[in-house]
């Protein structure tokens, strides 16, 4: 039998192996996660955990209710890290005091261990439990709502304002802000039925046009529709608040044509036992300058209590900086509404 030449043996062995080379690249899984990343794309994040990029200082979660109670978050972030959680509200009262002793502090350890949402529920505090996951993930909803307006390069930014309440419906607006100024402004809702139709479809028009034209919410009511006016402004400067610190619509957030460092910030509502708490501030170079509630308790004897404390907190939160502040003596309820609405506007200025 006549032997192989060995040159051919080489070729034909060669050839054999860069077929196979080939065809095991041309299996490899189009999904690979390391292709992915050669390939200059990040893997996707799982819902739930903290956002990556920039983010710093801290972030308030909305109040979620609970059957015994509210539970809201607040975490404080370094870099796109959690790098704390506590619970600023949470149930309270006979037993519930023990299972919040028991489950807060659990809860913000397991926070910061998964850098997300994705906690356990503590055994024998379900609904505390759940109520804080809920707070948790609208925290790290508005930290990844920031990090994404940071990252982005003058991009329009869509932000709705809180509902306003009026004597005659709810009024809730909603901006476009592009390059530091408002280009749309519209009213999602409006009072409506009987005399409201006419008084909307005549003012609503007027206040968009004016929220443009002045880039804030100082904006003149429109007559013949002041409680519609007042509920206009009130939301429009809420969507104003929403805006990224750093962002390209800080300067429509505060005194139209100012200093880009000054911003207008409101916290959320604080309700205490004689009525809601709201508070305003204005930031300028990171310095508190002005401060004033924007809600406070009234009726009886609460409007004696309110004239009297309020404006010692207003002083009291420009002289401190923070929401670091003493309790008026006689109006401790007040105070303690006071001090949260007002940390939570401060929260978002990430300060």
């Amino acid at each position: 039998m006549r032997k192989s030449h060995p040159v051919r043996r080489a070729v034909l062995a060669g050839a054999a192996t860069v077929s196979g080379i080939v065809l095991l690249l041309s299996l490899k899984p189009a999904s690979d996660p390391g292709s992915a990343q050669a390939a200059g794309q990040a893997p996707p994040a799982a819902a739930g955990q903290a956002p990556q990029g920039g983010v710093n200082g801290a972030v308030t979660g909305d109040a979620a209710q609970t059957q015994y109670g509210a539970v809201q978050v607040r975490l404080t972030m370094s870099n796109g890290k959690i790098t704390q959680a506590e619970a600023v509200q949470a149930p309270k009262g006979g037993r519930s005091d023990q299972i919040t002793a028991s489950s807060v502090p659990r809860l913000n350890q397991a926070v910061v261990a998964a850098q997300g949402a994705e906690i356990d529920a503590v055994s024998g505090a379900t609904y505390t439990s759940a109520g804080y996951k809920k707070s948790l993930q609208s925290a790290l909803d508005k930290a990844k709502a920031s990090a994404g307006a940071q990252q982005g390069s003058g991009g329009a930014q869509t932000l709705t304002g809180d509902v306003a309440q009026t004597q005659y419906g709810p009024v809730q607006v909603r901006v476009t802000v592009a390059g530091g100024k408002i280009t749309k402004a519209e009213a999602v809702q409006a009072p409506k039925g009987g005399r409201s139709d006419q008084i909307t479809a005549s003012s609503v028009p007027r206040l968009n046009q004016a929220a443009v034209a002045a880039g804030n919410a100082d904006v003149d009511a429109v007559s013949g529709a002041t409680y519609t006016s007042a509920g206009y402004k009130k939301s429009l400067q809420s969507a104003l608040d929403k805006a990224p610190a750093g962002g390209d619509s800080s300067q429509a957030a505060g005194s139209g044509g100012g200093q880009a460092a000054t911003r207008t910030l409101t916290g959320t509502v604080a309700q205490t036992q004689y009525g809601p708490v709201q508070v305003r501030v204005t930031v300028t170079g990171g310095k508190i300058t002005k401060a004033e509630a924007v809600q406070a308790p009234k009726g009886g004897r609460s409007d004696q209590i309110t004239s009297s404390s309020v404006p010692r907190l207003n002083q009291a939160a420009v002289a401190a900086g923070n929401a670091q502040i003493d309790a008026v003596s006689g109006a401790t309820y007040t105070s303690a509404g006071y001090k949260q609405s007002l940390q939570s506007a401060l929260d978002q200025a990430g300060g």
